[in-house]
């Protein structure tokens, strides 16, 4: 009897109509209430061959096979499609900036839901897949249509110490043969010269918003927050940063002229590139380290000293002001001793002046997309002049839990709410590019749970 009763026709126009409108109510556009009747339709009146491409007759043998395959296909991308956009999507973790908290080789579930997923601004591209085709490296997408930004109702807001993934800022504009560096910096090193770039590396690129390269940092300050490192120590609205476990820095490394066992440095998982014997030393100069890894070689009979690599200005190379946010000379900043800083929010007026202009520029046009002009000392946002400016978003401040590993905000700034993708749920396959298989899959870390650690 209950059998009988799924299988009526119904109930399943009842189940799959409610799940639709609270889908649509979500949504909050209420075109998308047209389906209704396809749904009705589907399940009730079936006068509609939805299922066009299928002969009104099925066919047998490898023709109905085919077709069969092709209904599982068709129906197994939208699904795929639905799921990538509104609830989770697969990531990997390409570099080692979150070690070692996230491990390069780590492939990870991210939530969407737990921030609010965004309605897709460039809707024409080929389905999941981002921004670039695999084998040809053409874009994936056209901008012949272009949305407004819009984030759905989420579980909850960025908070300080999540793990998140979110849209390069600076991505707006990559170099073709070279799209993960950034443009920007690249254009700063080489002192303006556009045309050297696009010679050796172009053509240029402008990508839409939802089409940037996706990053993934620890959150470590949030809209309204005032941020400062001293000596490699973040602060926070003048209190220190809670220190986690996975958090490393790099450490110049003296021994009485061996190398360190390569099996401690293997159970460590530091990769062999960064943990290079100088003979010369001898030692190492640069090795990637957790407080307690480091305690724990500081007590090898072979150490002669360990100690942690502070940068203070003037800052090492390339670490230079063209690389340090915000990229100018009134400030003695380095990856270590930075800021103070505040983090715009949304509604916040400030007023504008030489000192912070710098700061705050590329939020007020490429961000928020107004004009910004300077004339005899006096600001014109859209052709006005301006003392003051008020932000239209919230903005965060992102860094590496890997921290002299690490491209994030010091680098290249805020990151925009708009930016934001979603948070890691769940590793569900991890391997080691620097072991062979079956040793290089990191059993322990298959369906890890990482959300909020």
């Amino acid at each position: 009897m209950a059998i009988k009763f799924y299988k009526n026709k119904w109930f399943k126009f009842a189940f799959w109509g409610t799940l639709y409108l609270l889908w649509v109510i979500w949504l909050g556009n209420y075109w998308w209430l047209l389906g209704l009747p396809v749904i009705f339709d589907l399940y009730i009146t079936k006068k509609v061959r939805w299922a066009f491409w299928r002969p009104k007759q099925k066919k047998g043998g490898l023709a109905g096979s085919v077709l069969d395959w092709l209904d599982a296909v068709i129906y197994a991308v939208v699904a795929a499609m639905i799921i990538k956009i509104f609830w989770f999507e697969a990531f990997t973790i390409p570099s080692p900036s979150m070690e070692k908290t996230l491990f390069t080789g780590d492939y990870l579930f991210v939530s969407k839901l737990s921030y609010g997923p965004k309605v897709p601004e460039t809707p024409l591209s080929v389905p999941l897949v981002h921004n670039t085709m695999p084998l040809s490296g053409k874009e994936s997408y056209t901008t012949l249509i272009q949305n407004k930004y819009r984030r759905l109702k989420g579980f909850g807001q960025v908070k300080r110490g999540d793990i998140v993934v979110f849209a390069f800022p600076n991505g707006d504009t990559v170099l073709k043969q070279s799209p993960q560096a950034d443009y920007y910096q690249l254009l700063r090193l080489s002192n303006g010269d556009r045309e050297f770039l696009i010679n050796n590396l172009g053509p240029v690129i402008v990508r839409p918003r939802d089409k940037k390269d996706h990053y993934v940092k620890r959150c470590v300050a949030i809209s309204g927050d005032s941020l400062s490192v001293r000596s490699g120590v973040v602060y926070v609205n003048g209190e220190k940063e809670p220190l986690r476990e996975t958090l490393q820095s790099s450490y110049t490394i003296v021994t009485k002229g061996d190398p360190i066992n390569s099996t401690i440095l293997d159970d460590m998982e530091i990769n062999p590139a960064d943990a290079i014997f100088d003979p010369a030393l001898p030692g190492y100069l640069d090795i990637p380290l957790t407080a307690s890894e480091a305690e724990q070689i500081s007590k090898l009979p072979i150490i002669v000293s360990l100690e942690e690599n502070i940068d203070s200005y003037p800052p090492d190379y390339p670490d230079s002001w063209q690389t340090i946010f915000p990229f100018d000379t009134l400030r003695h900043w380095t990856k270590d001793n930075y800021g103070p800083i505040w983090i715009p929010s949304k509604g916040a007026t400030i007023e504008l002046n030489a000192e912070n202009i710098s700061l705050y520029r590329r939020l007020i046009t490429s961000y928020e997309g107004n004009t910004l002009q300077e004339k005899d000392g006096a600001f014109f946002i859209n052709g006005e002049a301006a003392a003051t400016y008020t932000f239209a978003q919230n903005y965060y401040w992102m860094m590496g839990d890997n921290r002299h590993n690490s491209l994030d905000s010091r680098y290249w700034g805020f990151v925009p709410e708009d930016h934001i993708v979603g948070t890691p749920y769940i590793i569900w396959f991890s391997k080691n590019a620097n072991r062979s298989f079956p040793k290089n899959i990191r059993w322990k870390r298959i369906f890890k749970n990482v959300r909020g650690k």
